[in-house]
C-alpha cells in the first residue's frame, strides 16, 4: 500500500522503519516541527525526521496539520492509508477522511485503558502489570476508535518508563505490519472500545516529578519507576532538591537506590548517604 506516516518521537520511527523496509510504499512524512533541546535550547529534528531524510522520504513539519491547504495537499499526495504513531497532534475528521482506507494508530496501551499522551507512564505510576500495543482505526475522538489488533506485554516490577518503551517499541512494528496485510486482505475484525473502561493519561507536567512521601512506600516507587529516565522524580531531603532515579520497598519503607545530588552525577544512593555522614 502506498503509505503516508505521520508521527514524532522514537516510539514512531522504529514504526516507520518497519515500514520502510516492508513491501509497503512510504510515500511521504509529517512530522511536528524542529524544536528547541538541551540546555543550549538548540533546534532539533525528530527522531521521525532524522530517520526520514537518512532514506530520502519527503518530510513536511506542519505546526497544525488540520489548517489552511495542508489537508488539501495531503489529499493530492493519493494515499491509500494514513498510519499515525505519536504524531503529537488531534486530525479533524477532514483529514481522517482523506484516504482510502482512513488512518490506522499505533498506541502504547491496551485501550480503552490510558488513552492520551503518556499511556507508558501512567501504566506504571498506576502499578499496572500488563500492557501493550493497540492498532486502532482512528475517528475525531482522543484514542476512541474501533480496535483492529492488540498485543500485550507485562509489566515487571522492575520496569522503567523507559524499559517498557523499549519493550513496547520491540512489539509495536509486528501489530502495525499485520493490521496492514489484515486490511489490504479485507480480513480485520474491528471492535468497539467498551467506554466503560476508558481511562485518561494526560501530558505530563513539571509538577508531576515531585514526589509525594505521604503515599504509600509502593506508590512512591511507581512514580519513580514510571517517570525515568523521563521527566524524572525528586524530593528534598535536608533542604536539597534530589532527583531519585531508582527505589524499592524494603521493610515497609521506600529506600531510595540511585539519585543525582545538586549539581552532582548520578551515584548510589549509599555512596551518597555515606558521604553526609563525614
Amino acid at each position: 500500500m502506498k503509505i503516508l506516516f505521520m508521527g514524532t518521537p522514537e516510539f514512531a520511527k522504529v514504526c516507520l522503519q518497519a515500514l520502510h523496509e516492508s513491501q509497503h510504499q512510504i510515500i511521504a512524512v509529517v512530522t511536528q516541527p524542529d524544536r528547541p533541546a538541551g540546555r543550549g535550547k538548540k533546534l532539533t529534528p525528530s527522531p521521525v525526521k532524522v530517520y526520514a531524510e537518512e532514506q530520502n522520504i519527503p518530510v513536511h513539519q506542519p505546526e497544525r496539520a488540520n489548517r489552511g491547504d495542508f489537508p488539501d495537499f495531503l489529499s493530492s499526495l493519493e494515499a491509500d492509508i494514513f498510519v499515525v504513531a505519536a504524531f503529537g497532534q488531534i486530525l479533524s475528521q477532514k483529514v481522517l477522511n482523506i484516504p482510502k482506507y482512513g488512518c490506522v494508530n499505533v498506541h502504547a496501551s491496551l485501550l480503552p485503558k490510558y488513552r492520551g499522551a503518556s499511556p507508558i507512564q501512567q501504566a506504571i505510576f498506576d502499578g499496572e502489570t500488563l500492557t501493550g500495543i493497540t492498532i486502532m482505526q482512528m475517528d475525531a475522538g482522543m484514542d476512541t476508535g474501533n480496535i483492529l489488533l492488540k498485543r500485550n506485554v507485562t509489566i515487571t516490577p522492575e520496569d522503567t518508563g523507559g524499559s517498557l518503551h523499549d519493550k513496547l517499541c520491540q512489539i509495536a512494528p509486528e501489530a502495525l505490519l499485520t493490521t496492514l496485510d489484515e486490511i489490504a486482505n479485507g480480513t480485520t475484525t474491528p471492535q468497539k472500545q467498551d467506554e466503560t473502561q476508558a481511562t485518561y493519561a494526560g501530558m505530563i507536567t513539571k509538577d508531576m516529578e515531585r514526589l509525594d512521601m505521604s503515599k504509600t512506600p509502593q506508590d512512591v516507587v511507581n512514580h519513580i519507576r514510571a517517570y525515568n529516565p523521563f521527566p524524572g522524580t525528586y524530593t528534598e531531603i535536608d533542604g536539597k532538591k534530589i532527583k531519585i532515579w531508582n527505589a524499592h520497598v524494603a521493610n515497609g519503607q521506600v529506600e531510595f537506590l540511585e539519585l543525582t545530588p545538586p549539581g552532582g552525577r548520578k551515584m548510589s544512593a549509599a555512596d551518597y548517604f555515606r558521604g553526609q555522614k563525614k
